[in-house]
């Protein structure tokens, strides 16, 4: 999105209308430029980044803010306005024309600053917008976009990224606006050392005056809806593992459509030790990955996997050296949100689509069981033992 781009000349008479269409004031707050400025210039470089990086500018900042950019694009380039005044009824130049002009003899050194301070403010208010957005909604996540990738990112880092009830909210309706917004791709990833370290066990100390019962259906409501909108997600979804991974956080993995991790991660789901059942459609999809023995393996006797075994057995894409993780990983990560944004989401749907119906089958039988699970003596008997294992710690 260059200046140009923005404030588009076309060759032939405007109407009245159709300008104030074009030119329509938005309402957006009007940057002052100050009459003064650094004494140290922007340098021919610094003017060139900051061209580039207002093209990565997410929100239009209104015509008044693009007709200074303009102007002050144009004076750091060309110098005072030497260019013929358009006629009165070429309305769309002769505003740009007004723009440049108004700067009068202005030099290119200080026209440059002013452009590089101008886009950096812009750039710098953007950025802080989208953080106070992400952490007014969110408390358990945080959630960016950016390049055409929408991040959510588990950020309890203090309790290995273990998933209270709250987080399964939160999780939900960032899932829900992501569908909508306009990213190419998501991304699942976690804050600190963890990837996540599955569900947080208060969850299921903390009994409601309703009882257990309502308890455990409510929860299991909760966890269905939960996993299908995983299975519905209309885009790419993709896990960056930066961690360990337990729990529902492993058996998910089997609804993304790419699973990166680093050399350090682990998967470990350890239904079992704790007299559960496994969920989050893997009694479907870990087979299917890689074969009914290894998945029971996972699934029935809690063997642990790492990052090269999983990538083995399917469960992970590829896996890449911690030091050089991150960069490789979101390297290749914007380079897929460059992507023609409709096709990866059809070509999604066309492999997924005759899958669906079989997968939320498979989500409701496992949730269905999971109540029975909760309820039981075995399960609360596991629970206590889990707790009283850790307090001697």
């Amino acid at each position: 999105m260059t200046v140009f781009s923005l404030l588009t000349v076309r060759s032939r008479w405007y109407t009245l209308g159709r300008v104030r269409r074009e030119l329509q004031i938005l309402h957006f707050p009007v940057l002052q430029l100050h009459s003064s400025y650094s004494a140290m210039q922007a340098s021919q470089e610094a003017f060139e980044r900051a061209k580039e990086q207002l093209k990565s500018l997410k929100e239009d900042p209104g015509n008044d803010v693009k007709l200074k950019l303009y102007g002050l694009f144009k004076q750091a380039s060309q110098g005072p306005c030497n260019a013929p005044k358009p006629g009165m009824l070429d309305f769309v130049n002769k505003t740009k024309w007004d723009a440049w002009n108004s700067l009068g003899n202005l030099s290119k050194d200080n026209a440059r600053q002013a452009y590089v301070d101008l886009v950096s403010s812009l750039i710098s208010r953007e950025s802080l917008d989208e953080k106070a957005d992400s952490q007014s909604k969110y408390q358990t996540l945080e959630v960016t976009t950016q390049d055409n990738i929408t991040k959510i990112m588990l950020n309890r880092p203090q309790k290995k990224n273990a998933i209270t009830t709250q987080m399964y909210n939160e999780i939900m309706q960032a899932l829900e606006e992501a569908a909508k917004d306009d990213s190419v791709i998501t991304v699942f990833t976690g804050s600190g050392d963890y990837y996540c370290s599955g569900n947080d066990l208060n969850n299921f100390m903390n009994i409601s005056s309703d009882g257990k019962e309502k308890m455990a259906e409510d929860a299991a409501i909760m966890l269905e809806k939960f996993v299908g909108l995983f299975i519905d997600f209309p885009k790419p979804l993709i896990a960056v593992v930066n961690g360990p991974a337990v729990g529902i956080s492993v058996t998910l993995l089997g609804l993304f459509d790419i699973v990166y991790a680093t050399e350090r991660a682990t998967f470990h789901a350890p239904f079992s030790h704790l007299a559960q059942s496994p969920e989050g459609c893997s009694t479907l999809t870990f087979p299917r990955i890689m074969g009914f023995a290894k998945a029971n393996e996972i699934l029935l006797f809690n063997k642990m996997l790492s990052a090269a075994e999983a990538c083995e057995r399917g469960l992970v894409t590829e896996v890449f050296p911690d030091n050089s993780f991150q960069k490789e990983v979101w390297t290749r990560l914007k380079s897929y949100a460059r992507l023609p944004k409709n096709c990866l989401a059809f070509s999604k749907q066309l492999i997924r689509v005759l899958d669906k119906e079989k997968l939320h089958e498979v989500n409701r039988q496992e949730c269905k069981r999971l109540v029975e699970r909760w309820l039981s003596e075995e399960c609360m008997n596991a629970i206590i033992n889990f707790f009283q294992r850790k307090s001697k710690l």
